[in-house]
């Protein structure tokens, strides 16, 4: 091992080489990393001298980090563990089954399957059955009497068929999600020192002793050292709970940990932990069952606890727990969890998740149509039971006799199984299976238009999407920034000057400002292909200004090398409030250097000073800098140039060091050396991506930091601005005082009164861009509910990302806390693939209304011809197999068949469905119920007279064993033919005459149809006793397949009616908006006497029960916010109440501030004018909303005059309680 150690290292190990390879132990290191500030600082002190020491005994140089030797990599990686926590173990097949069988129908029918068995191997004594009454009579053979079995068989069989199905697509859909996040993780790299030279590597590679680059943006992937820093500010909450960023430095705080943000800055850190090792990997082994028995179990408990706390406030998703106390955690998620990364591993539950609209809307209609079904099948079983009891006891008085108990019973149970199949036949059990399939394939075949979907419900809100909020940088624009024109020496250059034209002592302190004042991580690298353009790493305006450096003919990479990132005195790094980036070098003199750059406006105010033509410096007046304003940079930024300001200041030795920490008096006096412009040009896809967008119905808004002038040019070329229209392009500042008032609180009306024009919002802070954001969302003045996507890339653009209904992070030059905050990653950052995003989400929609239509059809159907079969014949005509296959075609199969349907660009030529669109349009109630007709009419027709139109023996009346008759074959067949031929019919749901259009399209579809007819002749052809069918012949078969034809064509007929003359149509299945009616609401609408969707549907006891609960689940809520220590937002992330199922939250997914708008939208059916009474209504009477929607109070209620501190985005919580 020595030998590829470094000579400095090797002096000192003599005497560390006391345990095996390395001078320090895995538990010591353990140890080590669980100590904070000042306590690690004593014990680093004590047991390794200091940083250096430590990176000795991990045989490693803080400068050249590790060899990087494949056998070294692998030493370590045995010694120390890797980088790499290892999945929970996926539920197995086995398992999936059993949960598969928890479904309440299948339990009955395997009950009454059971029941079934056992009767029908009872054999009652041989007495006379004549006096049991003539229904138990008939022709009964001994062969017959032996196949009694069958039924009961057949049944348990397709439930077999069910179970196994079920199981068999979640077990794909979770391998889909481990596939997913697998790829999300390789895609996950970080900067390393090995040998020397910084290499990105993908995070599980990262081992002991690596020296890791950490910058802004950056998701730590293990723990380690600080060994050299700048200005670095972490954001710990994921760990401690406390939401303020922890400033680390060597001298203070050196301990870097895992899962946690760096929010600012930059620095170095040897690693000392990594994989189940890390503090983040301690406490998922001890979620995992705890692998890991460990001494510090106590200590691991509480930071598991609070990091599991934080987890609920980052992730986006809720998990219906009740929480009874802080530390009642669920448990119950994280069985179900795998991936590697912290946060990822929460992503991969999805099932848990909030309901989405749209599973909300589904999970109404499906319990409506539910009792329905449970009404229906409980009369048929009653009718069928009396009509049975009547006739035998009372008709044909038959004296009750012991004998025939058991076949009275057998009779009783053939009731109760006709019964559970109406039953089964009216639930809608394919309806999550339609929305798993459509939303999974969705979500495959998004991966290959470079959408990344890390929720799957964010794939269906896009297709609602109302408006977009952009970035400009590398979204809307190539996000490859080059100088092309300088201010230089008194002079402006329209392109780049040649280096002969400026002055050499300016260049000097041109070119070292440059190599100097950009982050050493930002480099320029020679092209990958011959003749390509010069690959830029790192921040894309820093890689401008060092491309500036070449082509002004200078080597930057020379100038780092003299002076090591090591040198620099201080660095004080670029964020949101500075807006610019200095430099602080010591000269050999004593003298200090700094240099800085930085937004024109905003650096040209600080200079007082500017480079003459001969190298001087003269002074710079107020006057000056508004000519220079109006001559250089309004011209550059009307052209879309980003303008950026170099200056350098000195600091004379004479006067001794200058306090660093006081930045205005650093900042300020500075010498001007020269303004840029970048030009970023616009992407070539992207006018007609938001051309599309508009014709779509969505508004699409350019949020950027750059100045107005830049940014309005820029929106200009993308068509976000027409030329003559009537929009407003704001600056921040002007943004921010239109929208508060007198006492700087922020108030919805006057943000509604700006954001219907507003189309750009230029030199915007990260706060700005999320008020927006909020504004738009809780906003009532359009007639419905906005919903809103945000794209963003920077740490900065988090809280906007989260309150979005879509967050969109960019994959390449997003960092990992604006990917933690998203929905969807875009893996080539083009704006284009969001327009992808919203025609897949509006194609999901269309799916699932498509299954519906056709669902429905079938459901209506069987239901009512089981339900008056059985009243009339005493038996139903389609048997309990026949009818479970028929739920296999009409659930599983047609489920897969319509919800792969591709998208067309047709759906982008519509407006974007509402909030509150319900999923069955009166058009489609109009082709259900038509078809309902057309189905109903043909089987009656053969149920009663199909023994005369065939010539064949009638099947009604049968004894109780009796074999199959052809009459019955024929009425099941005729409506299977039916349900395929309806099922293409169900293709269209707008009212489109051609339903073959695109058919060829979608091989699945093809595939299923085809191959349920195959079946379906398997069946009647070979079924037999247990399917209770008898073979056809062809003339029988073609008069079948014709009747099902049928369908076809009265489809055409229902298409010519024009829906609007329907006036008695209803639409179903609104999702009822939680905006609407928040429980709690309730009361106040009561105070109103106003009568609203819930009250209707809920009776009063239940709205008291489910109030109850509510206050209860608040209280301990508002208790538990109290109690923990952690941020006192914390409280906000509870899960919603999920007793009503009207209450599933409206937003798909979890925000920063996770209150729901408590305005209730106005929907068509409330009045208008009670719009201000309700909106007043968001008082802390609402008491869910005390906690949940602490943030609203403040905009919503600015009456109550509550004090709040507008400047952050997350208002006080204990002012508005």
């Amino acid at each position: 091992m020595a030998n590829n150690s470094y000579s400095g290292v090797k002096n000192s190990m003599v005497e560390a080489n006391h345990d095996g390879e390395f001078g320090c132990t895995l538990k010591e290191l353990r140890s080590l990393m669980e100590l904070r500030g000042t306590e690690a600082l004593n014990k680093i002190g004590e047991s390794y001298g200091d940083t250096q020491g430590l990176c000795n005994r991990l045989k490693t140089s803080p400068i050249d980090g590790l060899s990087g030797q494949p056998a070294d990599i692998e030493k370590r990686k045995t010694e120390f563990g890797q980088n790499f926590i290892p999945p929970k173990k996926p539920k197995t097949f086995l398992q999936l089954v059993w949960e598969a069988l928890q479904d309440v129908t299948l339990i009955i029918l395997e009950v009454a399957a059971v029941v079934s068995l056992a009767l029908s191997f009872y054999k009652p004594p041989d007495s006379d059955k004549e006096q049991c009454g003539t229904a138990a009579g008939g022709v009964e053979d001994e062969n017959e009497s032996e196949a009694g079995w069958i039924e009961g068989a057949a049944i348990l069989l397709s439930v077999i068929c069910v179970v196994l199905v079920t199981a068999f697509n979640d077990w794909s859909k979770e391998k889909q999600f481990r596939g997913l996040q697998s790829r999300i993780e390789q895609e996950q790299k970080f900067s390393v020192v090995r040998g020397g030279q910084i290499i990105q590597i993908p995070v599980a590679e990262i081992v002991v002793g690596d020296i890791a680059q950490v910058k802004y943006g950056d998701l730590l992937p293990a723990d380690g050292v600080l060994i050299q820093g700048n200005d670095l500010k972490i954001d710990e909450s994921s760990l401690t709970g406390e939401s303020d960023h922890v400033k680390k430095t060597q001298e203070k705080d050196p301990m870097l940990l895992s899962g946690t943000h760096v929010m600012e800055g930059s620095g170095k850190m040897v690693v000392t932990a990594v994989g189940v090792n890390s503090q983040t990997g301690i406490i998922f082994t001890l979620l995992g069952g705890g692998e890991d028995d460990d001494d510090d179990e106590e200590e691991n408990k509480r930071e598991k606890e609070e990091k599991k706390k934080q987890k609920k406030k980052k992730n986006k998703e809720k998990h219906p727990i009740h929480q009874i106390d802080g530390a009642a955690m669920e448990m119950q998620p994280l069985n179900s969890e795998e991936g590697t990364d912290a946060e990822e591993k929460k992503k991969a539950n999805l099932p848990k998740k909030e309901k989405s609209v749209l599973q909300g809307k589904l999970t109404k209609l499906a319990v409506q149509i539910g009792k329905a079904g449970l009404v229906m099948s409980a009369i048929t079983v009653i009718i069928l039971m009396v009509l049975f009891v009547v006739n035998t006891f009372w008709i044909q008085g038959c004296p009750w006799i012991k004998e025939c108990i058991p076949v009275y019973v057998q009779f009783f149970v053939k009731f109760f199984i006709i019964g559970v199949t109406v039953l089964v036949v009216a639930v809608p059990e394919g309806l999550p299976l339609a929305v798993t399939i459509s939303l999974a394939y969705s979500v495959k075949k998004m991966m290959k238009d470079n959408n990344l979907v890390r929720h799957l419900d964010a794939c269906e809100t896009m297709g609602n999407a109302t408006a977009i909020c952009s970035d400009k940088t590398g979204t809307l624009t190539m996000n490859r920034m080059t100088v092309v024109q300088a201010y230089i020496a008194e002079k402006h250059y329209k392109k780049v000057p040649e280096p002969e034209n400026i002055p050499s002592s300016i260049l000097d302190i041109l070119i070292l400002g440059i190599a100097v004042n950009c982050a050493y991580t930002t480099k320029i690298m020679s092209p990958e292909k011959e003749g390509g353009l010069p690959r830029q790493v790192g921040n894309k305006t820093e890689c401008a200004l060092l491309g500036f450096c070449n082509d002004l003919k200078r080597d930057y990479q020379i100038i780092r090398n003299e002076i090591p990132e090591e040198k620099l005195y201080k660095v004080y790094t670029f964020n949101s409030v500075r807006k610019s980036m200095s430099t602080v070098l010591k000269m050999a003199d004593g003298s200090y250097r700094m240099f800085s750059k930085g937004a024109s406006e905003i650096l040209l105010k600080k200079c007082y000073k500017i480079l003459t033509a001969n190298g001087e410096a003269k002074v710079f007046r107020p006057r000056d800098r508004d000519d220079m304003v109006k001559k250089v940079i309004e011209p550059m930024a009307s052209e879309g140039l980003r303008t950026i300001c170099l200056g350098y200041r000195d600091f004379p030795a004479s006067e001794g060091e200058p306090d660093w920490d006081n930045e205005n008096d650093i900042l300020a006096g500075l010498t001007c050396v020269c303004v840029v412009g970048i030009e970023d040009p616009v992407r070539p896809e992207v006018p007609d991506a938001i051309r599309k967008c508009q014709r779509a119905g969505i508004t699409v808004r350019m949020v950027t930091g750059d100045n107005i002038n830049t940014a309005r040019a820029i929106a200009t070329k993308c068509g976000i601005l027409q030329p003559g229209d009537d929009f407003l392009c704001l600056e921040g500042k002007e943004f921010n005082r239109r929208i508060r008032n007198e006492k700087g609180e922020i108030e919805q009306e006057r943000i509604d009164k700006i954001w219907p024009k507003l189309r750009v919002l230029a030199r915007s802070s990260p706060t700005d861009k999320h008020t927006l954001v909020k504004g738009i969302i809780d906003s009532t003045v359009a007639e419905q509910r906005q919903v809103v996507a945000v794209t963003g890339d920077g740490t900065n653009d988090g809280p906007a990302l989260k309150k979005a209904d879509v967050g969109f992070a960019m994959g390449i030059a997003g960092t990992d806390v604006a990917k933690e905050a998203s929905d969807i990653i875009l893996t080539d950052d083009n704006f284009s693939s969001i327009v992808k995003a919203v025609m897949w989400g509006r194609n999901v929609y269309d799916s699932i209304s498509k299954f519906l239509q056709f669902q429905l059809t079938v459901n209506v159907v069987a239901v009512i011809v089981a339900f008056t079969g059985a009243c009339i014949t005493q038996d139903s005509p389609l048997k309990a197999v026949q009818m479970l296959w028929v739920n296999l075609i009409m659930d599983t199969f047609a489920s897969l068949a319509l919800a792969t349907e591709p998208p067309t660009e047709a759906l982008l030529l519509r407006k974007p469905y509402g909030r509150n669109k319900p999923l069955i349009s009166r058009t489609m109630m109009k082709n259900i119920l038509g078809h309902g007709v057309y189905q109903l009419t043909i089987i009656f027709a053969l149920l009663f007279a199909g023994e005369k139109m065939f010539d064949i023996d009638s099947g009604r009346n049968a004894p109780l064993h009796a074999p199959p008759s052809e009459h019955y074959t024929i009425v099941f067949n005729t409506f299977v033919m039916m349900q395929l031929f309806n099922e293409i019919n169900a293709r269209k749901i707008h009212g489109e005459r051609n339903v073959f259009d695109g058919i060829f399209n979608n091989p699945i579809f093809c595939s299923i149809v085809f191959g349920t007819f195959i079946i379906q002749i398997v069946i009647v052809q070979f079924g037999g006793k247990p399917f209770s069918c008898v073979a056809l012949t062809i003339d029988q078969w073609l008069w079948c397949t014709f009747l099902g034809f049928g369908s076809l064509l009265w489809g055409q007929l229902i298409s010519s009616i024009p829906t609007s003359r329907l006036k008695f149509l209803k639409t179903a299945g609104h999702g009822t908006q939680k905006e609407e009616i928040p429980d709690e609401e309730l009361e106040e609408l009561e105070d109103m006497d106003e009568i609203d969707h819930a009250e209707r549907e809920l009776r009063r006891g239940q709205i008291l029960w489910f109030r109850g609960l509510n206050r209860i689940q608040t209280q301990i809520r508002v208790v538990n916010a109290f109690r923990s220590s952690i941020s006192l937002y914390e409280g906000l992330e509870k899960p919603e109440s999920r007793t009503s199922i009207h209450n599933f939250m409206t937003h798909p997914e979890f925000r920063i501030e996770d209150s729901e708008p408590h305005i209730p939208l106005i929907d068509d059916t409330d009045a208008e004018d009670d719009a201000p009474t309700k909106r007043n209504s968001a008082s802390p009477r609402n008491n869910n909303n005390a906690v949940e929607s602490s943030n609203h109070l403040l905009p919503e209620a600015p009456k109550s005059g509550t004090p709040s501190a507008p400047a952050s985005p997350l208002h006080s919580l204990e002012t508005s309680l």
